[in-house]
């Protein structure tokens, strides 16, 4: 909460973000957790509105789940599943895919459905949770546009949470990596073509909108480097001051944290818990939190998720396969928008995904795999990636 008093400086600053967001992995830590969201709709009626209350008393009495996935609700009342860690890919799509099969039967026993898309494609922006946060998030992203408000209620995502590394080495080429093979794996998964009933022009219509709402909190990072992940953080726009814990004041003019550091604010000035606040305002592709959040996948159906989560993980935790995909993206690594809007039609993405993807097979068997996975993993690659093709383009868009 804001001070009366300058607390902290801007080196100071700089080193807490570097302490909370840039650790090493510590030696025997899990290494591979899944987030997976998911809009939620009546069968009969897929444009209307599944109450929060009535989706709890669906879910409750199937919680704790047999897997282990925490359930939490996004602002637009989207299913969100949170595997626990797991020491490997293979345990946590195993986990998860547990979870998922147990809320969509009880869902659907009331007549409610589970929709994997990227963007909802049918219903216009609608928050559902309301709370001090949401409220002040709503107000600054309008000030932008409608992309946050859109951002907040209508997408979802399938988020594959990493190691940051052992060593400052491994730690920078992970960084490296993960950034340099988003836009292809934007491109191979992109799931979400329509908005409120009509085709919009991109494949991923979800990352189009998330890098057009505020670039400070929601861009890749300029430089290939994680130090700089310090400056991203400093420079972002400060979203809400809290006077106090309950109280959340969007700020209606251009401030970034480094400028409040340095000059303060007339509601006080930040201290450390403040910058541990703004750091989970901040939404770039690649997030640090002493591991990686790849946030830049679209939600995706069965068995498409599982598909990713393992090439994803195949990329950067398979040495051979790493190797592979350092070489095969160097030419597309900056390509967000063009992954967005064109999908694997775009040539260089898809001669990356070809290699990428060949790359990521190869080492299906080293990451302990199942068999149902390995055969998705070629099902996908032969339906789409072969083909130039993403789950983008399976939608009807006439």
């Amino acid at each position: 909460m804001a001070n009366a008093e300058q607390q902290v400086t801007l080196q100071s600053a700089r080193e807490l973000v570097e302490e909370l967001s840039l650790g090493l992995t510590p030696p025997g830590v899990a290494l591979v957790g899944l987030e997976c969201e998911l809009h939620v709709r009546r069968s009969a009626q897929p444009e209307g509105i599944v109450e929060l209350d009535d989706l709890r008393r669906m879910l409750d009495p199937h919680l704790p789940l047999p897997g282990g996935s925490a359930v939490t609700f996004e602002p637009g009342g989207q299913v969100e599943l949170s595997s626990p860690p797991a020491h490997g890919v293979a345990h946590a799509i195993a986990g998860l895919q547990q979870d998922l099969d147990t809320i969509e039967a009880s869902l659907a026993a009331e007549g409610v459905e589970l929709l994997a898309a990227g963007l909802d494609p049918l219903r216009a922006p609608q928050r559902l949770v309301h709370a001090p946060r949401y409220d002040a998030m709503e107000a600054y992203f309008d000030r932008h546009g409608p992309h946050g408000r859109l951002m907040m209620t209508r997408t979802a995502s399938l988020q594959v949470n990493i190691n940051s590394g052992l060593t400052e080495h491994d730690a920078e080429r992970r960084w490296h990596l993960a950034h340099q093979i988003g836009p292809m794996l934007v491109a191979a998964f992109a799931n979400s073509p329509l908005h409120r009933g009509k085709a919009t022009g991109w494949r991923s219509t979800r990352m189009a909108n998330w890098l057009a709402m505020d670039p400070s909190r929601t861009a890749p990072p300029r430089n290939s480097s994680r130090l700089c992940y310090v400056d991203y953080a400093l420079n972002a726009r400060v979203m809400l001051i809290r006077p106090n814990l309950e109280t959340f004041i969007p700020q209606t003019e251009s401030l970034t944290f480094a400028d409040w550091v340095q000059h303060g604010h007339p509601l006080g000035w930040p201290n450390k818990d403040d910058l541990q606040y703004h750091l989970s305002t901040l939404f770039p592709p690649v997030r640090p939190r002493g591991w990686l959040e790849l946030r830049y996948l679209d939600a995706l159906p069965a068995p498409w998720w599982s598909v990713a989560a393992a090439v994803t993980v195949a990329l950067l935790d398979d040495e051979a396969a790493s190797q592979v995909a350092e070489r095969a993206t160097r030419c597309s690594g900056g390509l967000w928008l063009q992954a967005a809007r064109q999908g694997l039609a775009h040539p260089v993405l898809h001669t990356a995904a070809r290699r990428c993807f060949a790359a990521a097979l190869e080492a299906s068997g080293r990451l302990g795999l199942s068999s149902a996975t390995i055969a998705a993993c070629v099902d996908f690659s032969e339906r789409y990636v072969e083909t130039g093709r993403c789950p983008a383009d399976d939608w009807q868009t006439g």
